[in-house]
Parts: C-alpha cells; structure tokens; sequence
C-alpha cells in the first residue's frame, strides 16, 4: 500500500517518477500559497526544495533506511504571484551517513529560488513489541 503525505497533498505538490539522485516537482499556485503581500509564501518554496531534495534522495536507499533532513540552506531571488513554479534537484553527493542536494524552483524559465540541503541517512529501527 502507498505510503499517504497529507501535507503534500494539501499543498498540492505534484512529481514526476523520481529518479535515484535527481526528482521534479511542480505546483500551480493558489491563493493558499500566497503571503498577506500577495506573493508566494518563502515557506511554499522551502516545501518545495526541502521535499524534491527528499524525493530524489529515497531512490537511493536502502529497505531499512531513512533520510531525514539535517540541514537546508535556500536563497529568494524574485517574487511570484501566480503561475507553476517547478523544482528540480540533483544529488551532490551520497555518503554512506550523510547526502547533500541542490534544488533549483523556476516560474516558467526564471530562477525564482536555490537550495542546498544536507540530509542524514540512517538505518531505522525495527519496532518494538510492548
């Protein structure tokens, strides 16, 4: 059964099949993504970095491994107020504890925001019967 993300899903964040090391994602934009100023919330940005960064990081591990985001860096360049804002990511490098991405959001062909995420990488642990 696939797994459900509910925040995901109530931003309306879409993806196409990710890649191991790289991932796409898109939004059209709403009038819940936007600010009291009118434009896109850094925060819907930020959500769109930080989750392509995690989606192009999955492929690459392991059944018993997880990646939950250690550190993210992000830079706003221009203001959006309507449209797609798309984000791509690629893998920087995979080490066997820790992964950096870069993710790049776009509003048609202009660089709207840039990212840099670390990611740590860790066996789970099983669950324990009580």
């Amino acid at each position: 059964m696939p797994r459900r993300f509910p925040f995901i899903e109530h931003v309306g964040l879409q993806f196409e099949q990710p890649k191991p090391g790289s991932s796409r994602c898109w939004l059209q934009v709403a009038e819940l993504h936007l600010n009291g100023n009118g434009v896109v919330h850094g925060g819907v940005l930020f959500t769109l970095a930080d989750t392509g960064m995690g989606a192009a990081l999955v492929p690459t591990l392991a059944d018993d491994e997880s990646c939950p985001t250690i550190e993210i860096k992000i830079n706003y360049f221009k203001p959006v107020r309507e449209g797609t804002l798309v984000c791509t990511t690629e893998m920087v490098n995979r080490g066997k504890t820790v992964a950096n991405l870069e993710a790049s959001v776009r509003a048609g062909e202009v660089l709207v925001a840039k990212a840099n995420g670390s990611f740590s990488i860790f066996k789970r642990r099983a669950a324990t019967k009580g």
